[in-house]
C-alpha cells in the first residue's frame, strides 16, 4: 500500500483539474510597431537567452514553427530531462523545444482501463498547450494570422528560451482534464529535469494548501529555485473564487489588449453596433436578412431558456433557416452556440451578452457569420426585434483595429479575490492579458475543439486565463536571464511593485461593467516588464518563511512535511500579518493593526520616501516613513500601522496603496483593509 512507503509523506485523493497567447508584446512595449527600443527588457535579458520554461498543460505539437530552433543557441549544459517517445509519434525535440514528457497514471487510475497510444505521447491533440507554451517561449514567426486577421509576427515572451512540454491533461472526465497525481509526478520531473520558470495554466475549485497537489508541486519547484506561474481561474466575475492562492505561487488574472477583431451589427433601423468576431465565412450577400431572438426558434421539445441561449437541439431548423439568430451568452460554449445556429440553418448569429459579462466580448474563430456584442447592444436587439414587425440585420467581414481604449480593463470571466483559503494573502497577484490573444495551436484539431470543425491552423485565436498566465511565465523567463541570482520571490515581487493600475486613457482600470477595478481583480495591477527589469526594491522570501507561514496557519508537523520533506520545527510564535509579503491585507480591522515588512535594495544606494494613499476609513501610517540604502543586497525593516477612524464605517473591503521611492524607483504595494 502506498501511504506505507517510508518516502511516501502522504496520501490524498487525486483531484481532477480544468484546464484554465501577437500584439501583446507591443502592448506590453517590449516593442514598437515592430521595432526594439534600446530600454526594452528583450535587449537587456537577449530575449530569455539560456532560460529554460516548461509548462504543464495538453502536450505540444513540435512541427509548429514557434518551436522552430532557428537562431537557437545550444542546450544549456544543466539540462537533465528527456524527449519521450515511447511509440512512433513523430515527437521531435531540438535546440528550441529541448523535452517533451506526458503523465498517464493518475489519468488512467481514474479511467479504470487500459489506454491506447493516443494516451502514450506528449503531442498536443487539444491546442491548449501548443498556444500557452509558445505564448511563454515561442520562437518568432512572420506571417502568422488567424484565417489572415492579426497578422503579424507570432513569438513568446522570451522568444530566445528553451521550452519544454510536459503533457498532463486529457479529455475530460467529470469535467475534469488534469490530476493531481500527475501533475505532482510533472512537477517532479521538471524539477530534476532543469528548468527555470514552469507556467501551469491548470486550476480547480480553490483548496486548503495541503490538500493541492497543484500547491504542494509547486512549492517543491520553488524551494529548488524554481519560478512557479499559474492562471487565477475563469470562474469570475464573482468574488472569491480566485484559485492557485498559495504565497509561493505567481497568480495571473486576464485583461484586455488595445486590440480589436470587429464586426458590425447593422440593424434594419439603421442602428450600427459594433461586435468581435474571427469567424472567417461572410454573409453571402450584402443584403439584410431576416433577424429572430433565437427563442422565437424553439424547437417544439425545448424550453424557452435553452433556446434562448442556443443550447443543443434546443432550435427548429424549419424556424431557424436563412435568419440571424440572437443568442443569449452563457450556459454553452460561445463556439457551441454558433455550432447549433448553423446546424438549424441559421445564416448567422448576434451573440448577446448577459448583465453579468457587460462590455467584455470576445473574438472567436466562428463557423458561420457572427459577431459578439456587450450587454447594452444586445439589450437594443432584443428591444428591436420585439417592436419591429419585420426586424432585419447584416453582419459585417471582420476588420482589425489597432491602438484601441480604453485598455487594458479586466475580463468578466477572471477569477476575482479574497482568497477563501487566505484572505491575509491578496490574490490575484497581477493581470496580464488573456483577451483573444493568437498564439500556436495543434494541427490535430479544428479550432472549435470540435470534431465536426475540420478547419486546420497553425495559429488561433483563445481566451482565458491560461492566456495570460504564460505571458507573465515569458516574463518571468526575461528577469531570470538578467538576474540569474533573484529568487523566485524577488522576480515576483519586481513584476508586481512595478505594475500599472491606470488604462491607455490614464485613468484607473475598470472591468467589463465600466466600474472600477479593484485589486481583487488585478492583484498589484497590469504588468510591466520594462519597469519589472529596474524595480528598485524588493520583497524577498526564503523557503522557512513560507514554512512559518504554514505553522502561522496551524498546520500541524505531518502537514507540513508535505511541503518539507523532513520534520520542521515551527517557531514560537509568528504572526501572518508579518509575512513579507509584496501586498499588505488586513482581512478583520477592528481598531488597530500594525504589520512589518523587510525591503531588500537591488538598484543603485538612495533614499527612499514612503508615500500612502489611506483605504477609505482608516489612517495608515509608516515607520520609518525614510529607508537610506548604501549598497546592493541591503535590507531594512519597516511598520505599517493601520487605525480604524471609529464606528459606522462601511462594512467590506477598502483599498489604498503604498509606494516607496526614491525618485526614479517606485516601489507600489496595494493596500487590503475589511472593516470588521
Amino acid at each position: 500500500m502506498p501511504f506505507k512507503h517510508p518516502k511516501v509523506v502522504s496520501v490524498f485523493l487525486n483531484k481532477g483539474r480544468k484546464l484554465h497567447t501577437t500584439r501583446s508584446w507591443d502592448f506590453l512595449r517590449l516593442e514598437k510597431d515592430g521595432a526594439i527600443p534600446a530600454g526594452s527588457l528583450w535587449k537587456k535579458s537577449r530575449f530569455g537567452s539560456d532560460t529554460i520554461i516548461g509548462n504543464l498543460d495538453t502536450g505540444v505539437w513540435p512541427e509548429s514553427k514557434s518551436f522552430s530552433d532557428e537562431g537557437m543557441g545550444p542546450i544549456p549544459s544543466k539540462w537533465r530531462g528527456t524527449c519521450q517517445s515511447d511509440i512512433n509519434d513523430g515527437v521531435r525535440c531540438n535546440r528550441k523545444l529541448i523535452g517533451a514528457r506526458y503523465f498517464n497514471k493518475g489519468y488512467s487510475a481514474l479511467l479504470g482501463g487500459k489506454l491506447n497510444d493516443t494516451y502514450r505521447t506528449a503531442r498536443d491533440h487539444q491546442g491548449h498547450g501548443s498556444h500557452t507554451l509558445s505564448t511563454a517561449g515561442g520562437n518568432f514567426v512572420h506571417g502568422a494570422s488567424v484565417f489572415g486577421y492579426g497578422n503579424g509576427t507570432a513569438k513568446g515572451g522570451s522568444p530566445n528560451a528553451h521550452v519544454a512540454a510536459y503533457k498532463v491533461c486529457w479529455p475530460p472526465i467529470d469535467d475534469n482534464e488534469c490530476f493531481d497525481a500527475d501533475l505532482m509526478a510533472a512537477f517532479d520531473a521538471a524539477i530534476s529535469d532543469g528548468v527555470d520558470v514552469l507556467s501551469v495554466s491548470v486550476g480547480g475549485d480553490p483548496t486548503e494548501f495541503f490538500n493541492d497537489g497543484i500547491s504542494i508541486g509547486a512549492f517543491h519547484a520553488v524551494k529548488a529555485g524554481i519560478s512557479v506561474v499559474l492562471s487565477a481561474g475563469n470562474s469570475g466575475p464573482t468574488p472569491g473564487t480566485v484559485s492557485n492562492a498559495s504565497p509561493w505561487m505567481f497568480t495571473v488574472g486576464a485583461s484586455t489588449l488595445d486590440r480589436e477583431f470587429t464586426s458590425y451589427v447593422e440593424l434594419g433601423n439603421n442602428k450600427h453596433l459594433k461586435g468581435a468576431s474571427l469567424a472567417p465565412v461572410t454573409l453571402p450577400s450584402r443584403t439584410s436578412y431576416p433577424l429572430i431572438s433565437a427563442e422565437q426558434a424553439k424547437a417544439a421539445n425545448a424550453s424557452a431558456a435553452d433556446a434562448i441561449l442556443c443550447q443543443p437541439g434546443s432550435l427548429d431548423p424549419k424556424k431557424a433557416k436563412g435568419k440571424i439568430l440572437a443568442c443569449l451568452r452563457g450556459g454553452n460554449g460561445r463556439l457551441d452556440k454558433g455550432k447549433q445556429a448553423l446546424l438549424a440553418g441559421a445564416a448567422g448569429m448576434i451573440l448577446a451578452n448577459s448583465e453579468e459579462t457587460g462590455n467584455e466580448v470576445i473574438a472567436d474563430p466562428h463557423l458561420l457569420p457572427a459577431t459578439h456584442i456587450n450587454f447594452t447592444d444586445g439589450a437594443t436587439v432584443f428591444a428591436y426585434i420585439k417592436s419591429t414587425k419585420n426586424p432585419t440585420a447584416y453582419i459585417t467581414p471582420v476588420n482589425t483595429e489597432l491602438g484601441t481604449k480604453p485598455a487594458p480593463f479586466m475580463a468578466s470571466f477572471s477569477s476575482r479575490g479574497p482568497s477563501l483559503i487566505e484572505p491575509s494573502i491578496l490574490k490575484p497577484d497581477i493581470t496580464a492579458p488573456g483577451v483573444s490573444i493568437i498564439a500556436a495551436f495543434t494541427e490535430y484539431a479544428g479550432p472549435t475543439e470540435d470534431e465536426s470543425d475540420k478547419r486546420k491552423m497553425p495559429f488561433t485565436s483563445q481566451s482565458g486565463t491560461s492566456m495570460s498566465c504564460p505571458h507573465v511565465s515569458g516574463i518571468v523567463g526575461l528577469i531570470k536571464s538578467l538576474h540569474p541570482d533573484w529568487s523566485p520571490a524577488a522576480i515576483k515581487s519586481a513584476i508586481m511593485t512595478s505594475a500599472r493600475t491606470r488604462d491607455n486613457t490614464g485613468k484607473p482600470m475598470v472591468d467589463s461593467s465600466n466600474k472600477r477595478a479593484t485589486p481583487f481583480a488585478y492583484g498589484s495591477g497590469h504588468v510591466r516588464p520594462n519597469a519589472a527589469m529596474d524595480p528598485g526594491l524588493v520583497y524577498d522570501l526564503k523557503v522557512d518563511d513560507y514554512l512559518n507561514f504554514l505553522c502561522a496557519r496551524g498546520y500541524n508537523e505531518s502537514m507540513i512535511r508535505r511541503f518539507s520533506e523532513k520534520p520542521y520545527a515551527c517557531p514560537k510564535s509568528y504572526n501572518l500579518a508579518n509575512f513579507n509579503y509584496p501586498s499588505i491585507s488586513v482581512p478583520q480591522l477592528s481598531g488597530s493593526a500594525t504589520v512589518t515588512r523587510k525591503v531588500k535594495n537591488v538598484g543603485s544606494p538612495g533614499t527612499y520616501k514612503a508615500r500612502v494613499r489611506s483605504p477609505a476609513g482608516v489612517t495608515v501610517s509608516v515607520k520609518p516613513s525614510t529607508l537610506t540604502f548604501k549598497k546592493i543586497g541591503e535590507e531594512k525593516e519597516f511598520r505599517v500601522t493601520f487605525k480604524s477612524k471609529g464606528d459606522g464605517q462601511p462594512a467590506g473591503y477598502a483599498f489604498g496603496r503604498l509606494i516607496w521611492s526614491d525618485g526614479r524607483h517606485h516601489v507600489r504595494s496595494p493596500l487590503v483593509v475589511k472593516h470588521k
